[in-house]
Parts: structure tokens; sequence; C-alpha cells
């Protein structure tokens, strides 16, 4: 077990409190993190003001930077794979593939620090702006608050720190209680990169006694938060004059037709629904398939999510580990025998394991009122309904007060174009789950499922502000 001090001010802090982080597959403590308290996070908030009213690095340095961090992240992938596996029950497989990730946000960040420039005005395009040229030029908001989950205790928290520092601007991180210490490794690395003192933060803590102090220090000039909707309004509501970045939940809905592959269908679906538990907001989750290939769909997907490896995350070969308390695994239990009960097949699992694994489940027979439909389930849970038409699929698919990724199988060019003008999301994937991501493009979506778009190239606008400068042509003197 290793204890880790908070990160501040460019320097490793204890302060007396501890917080245990355990292994959600048996319970055992797999390290300690100082616990932050008010008086920290204070601390934390006014290094990062200051550092931010010294002058960031210029744009080419703060790309070296994320690039050494980059090469810095991959000679340590086993170890940090490995991290993650132990405070999230990450399956190293998924564990491995996040830190790849990681790097490739780190790089994608350092593209846009090197890029990074405002565009011309065509003034004399009208006749009042005739004799003038101009220009805009980009400059950083200042500190931004980071508030990050448990699932991707590593890439979403690169995603909120990395186009950040491309921009420029300070960041103050506050990582999930459950998974902090994947974050404290990502910010060594960046500040042995040589990220300037100040400029980066992390402290763990309860959000009772630190949220509000770091949301609402007067430096703040965005808040950044991935998790839930609930919680994702009400830092609206408490700050009202500062903008809060928001990505939340999902349900993620898959169109499976009539002329789709139904086995490579079943195979992507099976597997993208419990990857992980299905502890993703783009897990594959509820699936409409054309009656006419119903019945077929159904076996193929009872075979492929029965060949699931289930158990150990730190096993290789482990596909489906813990979920991250047993409150959760316990919640979901409650809504497959809700289901159940109002109706709906269990074509396979919804049992738990003696290690306290919950082995993925398939429901068909289901109705849109059912919880599994309605709200996330943020497990392996996978719902199958049968439907008369693309029309009925579209509509069943829209249902929802998510908006974040949806997909459909299909060899019919026409539906897949119908899919991706009518489906109400902010990703639509195509003979693909929805469950597909990679870290350069733009990701995000509507209504509950957030307001804004992360991939580097999208993030490192919303930490800019631009400035128009205005040039009156003056004839030479004779």
């Amino acid at each position: 077990m290793i204890d880790h001090p908070l990160l501040i001010d460019g320097s490793e802090r204890e302060t007396g409190r501890w917080l245990e982080v355990t292994s959600p597959y048996d319970g055992r403590v797999v390290g300690r993190i100082a616990q932050a308290g008010a008086a920290e996070a204070l601390e934390a908030m006014e290094a990062a003001q200051a550092a931010f009213a010294a002058g960031p690095p210029l744009p080419y340095e703060r790309a070296e930077i994320l690039e050494r961090a980059a090469l810095g992240l991959q000679a340590q992938r086993e170890e940090v794979a490995r991290g993650i596996a132990e405070e999230a029950g990450k399956p190293l497989l998924a564990a491995r593939a996040e830190v790849d990730r990681c790097t490739d946000t780190l790089r994608f960040s350092a593209i846009e620090a090197r890029t990074l420039t405002g565009s011309v005005v065509p003034f004399e395009g009208s006749s009042s702006g005739a004799g003038k040229f101009g220009y805009t030029i980009v400059k950083p908001k200042g500190v931004i608050a980071a508030i990050t989950p448990f699932n991707f205790p590593l890439n979403l928290v690169a995603h909120k720190i990395a186009p950040a520092l491309a921009a420029g601007c300070p960041v103050v991180v506050k990582p999930a209680s459950d998974t902090p210490l994947t974050a404290v490794r990502l910010a060594r690395i960046l500040l042995e990169a040589g990220v300037p003192r100040g400029y980066l933060q992390v402290v763990a803590g309860p959000s009772g006694e630190i949220g509000e102090v770091l949301t609402g220090h007067p430096s703040v000039a965005i808040i950044s938060f991935t998790g839930s909707p609930d919680v994702g309004r009400r830092l609206q509501a408490q700050h009202p004059d500062t903008p809060v970045l928001m990505e939340l939940g999902n349900n993620a809905p898959i169109i499976v037709d009539a002329s789709a592959d139904l086995e490579l269908a079943a195979a992507k679906l099976a597997l993208t629904a419990n990857i992980f538990a299905g502890q993703s907001c783009i897990s594959a989750q509820r699936v409409y398939v054309h009656d006419s290939v119903h019945d077929a769909f159904l076996g193929l997907l009872k075979v492929e999510t029965e060949r699931l490896v289930v158990g150990d995350p730190l096993a290789e070969g482990t596909v489906v580990g813990p979920l991250i308390r047993p409150e959760e695994r316990d919640r979901i239990v409650g809504w497959i025998a809700e289901a159940v009960a109002a109706g709906a097949t269990a074509v396979c699992g919804g049992t738990v394991n003696a290690d306290g694994t919950l082995n993925p489940t398939v429901l068909a027979d289901v109705h849109p009122d059912m919880n599994v439909c309605r709200e996330e389930v943020f497990g392996p849970v996978l719902t199958v309904q049968a439907v008369g038409s693309m029309a009925e699929a579209i509509a069943l698919a829209n249902d929802t007060k998510f908006g974040l990724q949806a997909g459909i199988f299909t060899n019919d060019i026409g539906a897949a174009l119908a899919a991706s003008e009518q489906l109400s999301f902010g990703g639509v994937t195509i003979n693909e789950s929805p469950t597909f991501r990679v870290d350069q493009q733009p990701y995000g979506g509507l209504r509950d499922s957030g307001n804004t778009r992360e991939g580097p190239a999208w993030a490192i606008h919303d930490y800019l502000e631009e400035t128009v400068v205005i040039w009156q042509r003056v004839p030479p003197r004779s």
C-alpha cells in the first residue's frame, strides 16, 4: 500500500488525515491519499490564481510539456494500468486501453497548443469596414475547477487537464473519492514533464467540505464537471455567473435493422454493454431490433454475452469486473427484478457470483417505462425490444431525457443516413456500438447528457477568450 500526498503549488502535502482507497473487487486497501479540507482547497485555488497572474508558458512550451508527459505515461503504462485495475476494478484489458487513450489525449492537446491562433476578420467585406483590417487573438480565461468521476480515472482527468494546459489555464482537480490515486499519478507525470508550479493541483476530499471552496472561489473562470445530471444541474444553479461545462449521463440506444450483420452486432453489443461492468456513460443499453430478425439476433447475443469472462480485474482475460460499490450492484439487481416482475424475460445473467460480481444480463420483452430502459443503468445490462419499422425504432431511441451517443447496425445506406439525421444525439455510430469513442472526436451530448464537446480541438475553445483587433489603414504621409 502506498501513501499519496496531495499536490498543491508544485509540492507534495500531507494533512494528517487520510482517505483510504479500497479495491471494488475484494475490499482490500490499495492505497491512501491525504484528505484535503477547506484550508487545503483554498490554498490550491490561490496558488492557481497566483500562477495565472504570473503568466502561462508560451504555446510551444506548453506543447512540449504535454508531449513529454505522453512519453512519460507510456513509460509507466503497465504500472498505471494496474493502478486503475486496483482502485476502479477495471479489467486490465480496459485499463491498458485507457492508458493508451490518455496518451492520445495528451498528444492531441499538444497539437492544439502548437497551432493555437485566432482568425482574420474580413472587415472590407462591408462598406462600413472599408479602410480597415483586423484579426482575433486568443487568451486563456483563467483558473479551471475540474471535478472528475471514478469510471475513467486517468483519461477523463486528462480531458480536463490537457486542453486547459494547452490553452494556458491552471487547473485544480478534485478526483472522485473512489479513484483519486490515478489522478495523482497523472499529475506527477505532468509536473515531472515541466508543468509550472501552481498550474496543476490535485485535492481529494469530501465534496461537502471542499467542493464549494473550489467551485465558488472568485478566481474560477470555468467549472468543468463530469458526473451525474443531478449534480451538474445543482452546480449550474449554485454558480449562475460561472460557465459550467457538463458531461453527464446517457442510456445509449442501438437500432438493429433487418439488413444488419447480426453476428457483428451481437458481438459488438455484448462486449460494449458489459466491459468494465457497463460503467460507461456510453455503454450500450437499449437495443431495438426489427421483428423479422429479433429471435435470431437474441440467440446470437445470448451466446456472445455468456462467453464473456467475469471476475478478478487483475486476471488476464477478464472482461467484466465488479461494480464500483456493492450498493450499486444491489441497485441494478433490484432494477432487473423489477423488470422481470413487470414482464421482461431474463435471457441470461442477472445473478451475483460468490465474489460479488454481477453476471452480464440480457433482458428481452422490455417496455420503455422500466427503469432499465428509462434511466441510465450504469451496469452490465442490455435490453432488447422488437420493433416493426425504422420509424418506430428511431422514435423509441429518441424517447429519452438523455442524448449522448446512439448507434445503428444496417447494410442499408438509406437507413444509415436517416438514422444519422433523425437520431437526436451528440454522436451516431453506424455498424459500430455507441460505446465507441476516440479522443480527438467532438464528444458530448444534448439534454441531460451535457452542454459541451470534449476532444482537445473542441474543448480548448471553452478555455479561451477571443479579442478582436481592428486597424485603420493610414495612408503614408507624403
